[in-house]
Parts: C-alpha cells; sequence; structure tokens
C-alpha cells in the first residue's frame, strides 16, 4: 500500500517527484508565435529601411532566432512542484525567484486552452487564490499537457479541500453554517481509505473518488439562436468597423496607409447616400448574423456540472475554458435580463463568490437562455430566486420619470432656441432629443416597476435597471456591513439608498430609492444585532410582509 491508504499507481494518485517539473517542450512553438505581434512592425521596419536587402533579411532573421532562443531559456528555467502544502513556481537563470501559493489558499482553478494550443494538446492552468489581483499574478502555468491540466487541476483543488477540512477538525468545529459543499463534505459518508487520507499529511493523494459528478446543464445547439437577442453581440459589426478605423489611424504610418486615404475614403461615401445608406443596411443585416457566430465562439458546448465540491463552467468554441468555484464559497448569484431578452423570455446568470475577480467572465453559470431554465439550473446548482419582493415608494417612480425625461427635454429647448434662432440645422438635434423625451416615459416607469427589495430569513435579494435589470439573491451570512446614503435630492423626496456590504460579487448591493423608513428597516431585519440598538420603535418603520406584492 502508498501511503495515505492508496495503492501505488492508481489512478488519479499524485505523486511529487524528486525534480521539479517542465511545462511541454511545445511551449518552444507557442511563446514565438505570441511574440510575433510585437516584433511585426520593428522586423517590418528592418526590412522596408534596409530595401530587403540580404543584410534586412538577415537581421530579421536573427530576431526570429532570438526570440525562439528566448522562449527555450524561459522553458529551461521554469519549474513547478507541489512541495507539502503549497504549489512552487520557480524560475532561476542568474537570479531565483521562487512563487509560493498556500494549496489552503486555492479558492478555482482555470484551465483554457486558446487555438493553437488545442492543436498541440497544450492548455493554459490559472489559479485563482482570491487574491484581487489578475490572473498572472495569481498564478499560471501556460503549457502544460491536457493530461497534466486536468490531474494537476484536481490535484490542487483536492488538496485545498482536504487541506482545509483537517483545519476545521484540528479546530473541532463545523464548517461554516449554510454553505452548500463544505470541505467536511470531502471524507463525511466516505469509504474508510478516503478518510484515512484527508486525515493524513502523506504527499499521495487520491482523486475523484469521494462525490460522483453531477452535470446541471448542456445547452443544446438549437439555443445558438439566442445569440441576436443579446446586445454585446448583436453591435459587434459596428464594433468590428471602428475597430478597423481606428487600427487604420493608429497603425497608419506604420503600415504605410496615409491618413489621408482613410479621410477621402470616409468623405466620398458621405457623398454617395445611397453608397452609405447600402453599407448601413448591410451591417444591419449581418448583426444577427455575427451575434450567432460570436454567441457559438464564447457559448460553444456551454457545460455546468458539479463534482468533488466544486461547479465547474466549461464553454468556448476556438478557446475550450473550463471554470472551477468552489461551491462553499458561493454566496448567491445574480439574474440579468436586457430589454429583448426580457421581450423574449430569456436571461443569465453568473454566481456571487467570495474572492473571484471578473465574476460575470468567471463566475458565469448560465449564458443566455430561456429564463425557466436558468431559474431551474440556478436554483439546482445554488438556490432559487427571492420572489415578492418589496414595492418601493412613489417618489421612487417620480426621480425615475424625472431621470428619464427632463435631460432629453432640456436638450431639446436648447436646440429648437438655436434652429429658431441661428440655423435650422439645429433641428436634426431637437427632434431626436423631443422622441427620446417621449420614450423616457415608458422607460421611468418599467425602471420603477424593476426596483424591489426582499428577505426570505436566510437570503436578502435586490433588484434594479431597465435596459440591463439586474437581480441579486446574496445570503445573509455573506453581508459584512450597511451602507445608508443619501443625496441631497434624496432628502427632499424622502428616500434613501440601502447597500448591504458584501466580501464577493461586486462588493455590495443597493436598495435604490427605499423610504426612509423601509430602508432602516431592511437592514435591521437583515441583521437585527447590528441595527436594533440604533433604531426607535415606530409602527410605521415595521418592515413590509414577504408576500406584498412584487413589482413587475
Amino acid at each position: 500500500m502508498g501511503p495515505g491508504g492508496a495503492p501505488p499507481g492508481a489512478p488519479g494518485a499524485w505523486t511529487p517527484t524528486e525534480r521539479p517539473l517542465r511545462l511541454s517542450p511545445k511551449v518552444l512553438l507557442t511563446d514565438p508565435i505570441r511574440m510575433l505581434p510585437s516584433l511585426l512592425l520593428p522586423l517590418a521596419g528592418v526590412l522596408f529601411l534596409g530595401g530587403f536587402s540580404l543584410g534586412s533579411f538577415g537581421w530579421a532573421g536573427t530576431a526570429v532566432v532570438g526570440s525562439v532562443v528566448f522562449a527555450a531559456v524561459r522553458w529551461l528555467t521554469f519549474t513547478y512542484q507541489i512541495v507539502g502544502d503549497r504549489l512552487e513556481l520557480t524560475r532561476s537563470l542568474i537570479s531565483r525567484s521562487v512563487r509560493t501559493i498556500p494549496l489552503e489558499r486555492i479558492r478555482g482553478v482555470d484551465v483554457s486552452a486558446p487555438p493553437l494550443h488545442r492543436l498541440l494538446g497544450i492548455a493554459v492552468l490559472r489559479i485563482d487564490t482570491g487574491a484581487g489581483g489578475d490572473e498572472k499574478q495569481e498564478g499560471e502555468l501556460d503549457g502544460v499537457t491536457v493530461e497534466e491540466g486536468e490531474r494537476l487541476k484536481a490535484v490542487l483543488l483536492w488538496h485545498a479541500r482536504a487541506r482545509t477540512a483537517r483545519r476545521v477538525q484540528a479546530r473541532g468545529t463545523a464548517p461554516e453554517a449554510g454553505a452548500v459543499s463544505g470541505p467536511a463534505d470531502l471524507t463525511a459518508g466516505a469509504p474508510a481509505g478516503t478518510q484515512e487520507r484527508a486525515a493524513g499529511s502523506s504527499a499521495r493523494h487520491e482523486v475523484g473518488d469521494t462525490t460522483p459528478e453531477r452535470v446541471f446543464f448542456v445547452m443544446p445547439r438549437k439555443w445558438l439562436a439566442y445569440g441576436p437577442l443579446s446586445g454585446a453581440y448583436l453591435l459587434t459589426p459596428f464594433a468590428l468597423v471602428a475597430g478597423a478605423v481606428g487600427l487604420a489611424f493608429q497603425w497608419g504610418t506604420e503600415l504605410r496607409i496615409d491618413r489621408r486615404v482613410v479621410v477621402g475614403a470616409g468623405e466620398w461615401l458621405w457623398e454617395h447616400p445611397p453608397l452609405l445608406v447600402a453599407a448601413f443596411v448591410l451591417l444591419i443585416l449581418a448583426m444577427p448574423v455575427i451575434a450567432v457566430i460570436m454567441y457559438a465562439v464564447f457559448n460553444w458546448d456551454f457545460t455546468l456540472r458539479a463534482s468533488e465540491g466544486y461547479l465547474i463552467a466549461g464553454r468556448g468554441l476556438i478557446t475550450r475554458r473550463s471554470v472551477s468555484l468552489e461551491r462553499r464559497r458561493v454566496r448567491g448569484f445574480e439574474f440579468v435580463e436586457g430589454p429583448a431578452e426580457r421581450r423574449a423570455g430569456l436571461g443569465r446568470a453568473w454566481a456571487i463568490v467570495t474572492g473571484l475577480g471578473d465574476s460575470e467572465t468567471r463566475g458565469q453559470l448560465m449564458p443566455v437562455a430561456p429564463r425557466d431554465v436558468v431559474l431551474d439550473v440556478v436554483g439546482e446548482a445554488i438556490g432559487p430566486i427571492a420572489t415578492g419582493l418589496r414595492p418601493h415608494p412613489p417618489a421612487a417612480r417620480r426621480r425615475r420619470l424625472f431621470r428619464a425625461i427632463f435631460p432629453w427635454l432640456v436638450i431639446a429647448a436648447l436646440a429648437v432656441t438655436a434652429a429658431l434662432e441661428w440655423s435650422g440645422l439645429w433641428w436634426v438635434l431637437a427632434v431626436p432629443a423631443l422622441l427620446l423625451a417621449l420614450l423616457g416615459v415608458p422607460l421611468g416607469l418599467d425602471r420603477y416597476r424593476s426596483l424591489g427589495h426582499t428577505y426570505d430569513g436566510s437570503r436578502l435579494s435586490v433588484r434594479s435597471g431597465s435596459l440591463r435589470r439586474s437581480q441579486a439573491v446574496v445570503e445573509e451570512r455573506a453581508v459584512v456591513g450597511w451602507t445608508l446614503s443619501q443625496t441631497w435630492f434624496q432628502r427632499r423626496a424622502g428616500v434613501l439608498t440601502v447597500t448591504a456590504g458584501v466580501g464577493a460579487g461586486t462588493g455590495g448591493y443597493a436598495a435604490l430609492d427605499v423610504g426612509e423608513a423601509q430602508g432602516p428597516a431592511f437592514a435591521a431585519e437583515v441583521t437585527p444585532a447590528w441595527l436594533a440598538p440604533f433604531l426607535v420603535p415606530d409602527a410605521s418603520a415595521a418592515p413590509a410582509t414577504p408576500d406584498a406584492p412584487a413589482n413587475g
């Protein structure tokens, strides 16, 4: 029997080697290719200045060979190894640099495979420690084989849970109350060999043998048709055109593109309205097609599953990405709908996780999909969405109507004045401003209907927005503080904003424009021990019942 009760050579076992490990030698191909964009302009300059002579090609070739040598040196001098309770990333050439990541600090592991990496059978493994830095600051192994990446991912996640479980057991305390899957679950009800491995301090560990994998959702291919209903994907053609124009202006000189040619082309197109209209129509027609393509690129074969106490989301057509979120650190979720999505009955969701940066991307639970399916999947993986939102006072409706209408009325009034006094061209601005002011009426009313908040005894929920309606559902234990703010205009209207400080997600979730008595009562209802001593008993300040009719 091997250490920790595992037979030698058992599947999934991890035995630290005597020598540190290196990345796959295939990075000697990927690193120089990745350097090409930064070398392209200097190489082009060398060739142009040298008149494409043999000498200029020689210098350019020397630069390419230098990039390969640099990649080889980086590969030879970088190693990684699990040593005891930590992962060490070492780089040594003239001086020695060691980055140490405690295994118990690991909160998630992200494995992605860009196109070239997928072609060569390697991947990028990024480690999330909740440090709040970017991905490379937290830990990155760019160029492990796919098999090594998956095995190392399983080992790191197993280590993180096992170390935390042993620490909890040593203190003689239970895991955090309300955790979906705490570290103690690693050994509870598991085979005796598994319990021995979790309790021991040996270096060999078995992975994947404690909890059966559960698949919550696999996206059907036909749902790619929902791409055009997401504004971010729908505007891609215009973003591509704007990017091309910006590239021409920024790098035109280096690429020998005269800016006057670009400006002249734009002026010529402006002088031919039929062609301008035709180009605009083509962009409009391309919007749904490109939206479907972009939706497929980012969300192809989207899968959400649970394994070993982690939620694992995988997606991507060109770059395949797999993100692991530790379930016991999940504090809730956020459900978001755009205008087109709401009309079509769609929505999307991502997790609210402690210490997770870029939660909208790395914490994604569901892409744009039917609302009922999204809520069912999220409810199964994390918990149901809160219903029975409490309405906000009429003053909140007046404030939303004012902000949606008044700015456009001011612009329209100024434009009309300018059109009557100076030039009729100002009507071009006045008419759209008047139309936007009229559209502000339904927009303001919809913003008010979207407002709401509630507390069901264990989770609080707040909702706001119209063009981007967002409802956050957060566990009570995630709240670390409250902020009650009131601007001069809010004081005159008799409302205030209550923000629940949360050590996860965006850091705070606000109930906008609640009543002056309703706001403190809501905070006191969630955390009575914190605010009750500061509140004066008043019947009018009693919180509304959870069964109050929902706004919208």
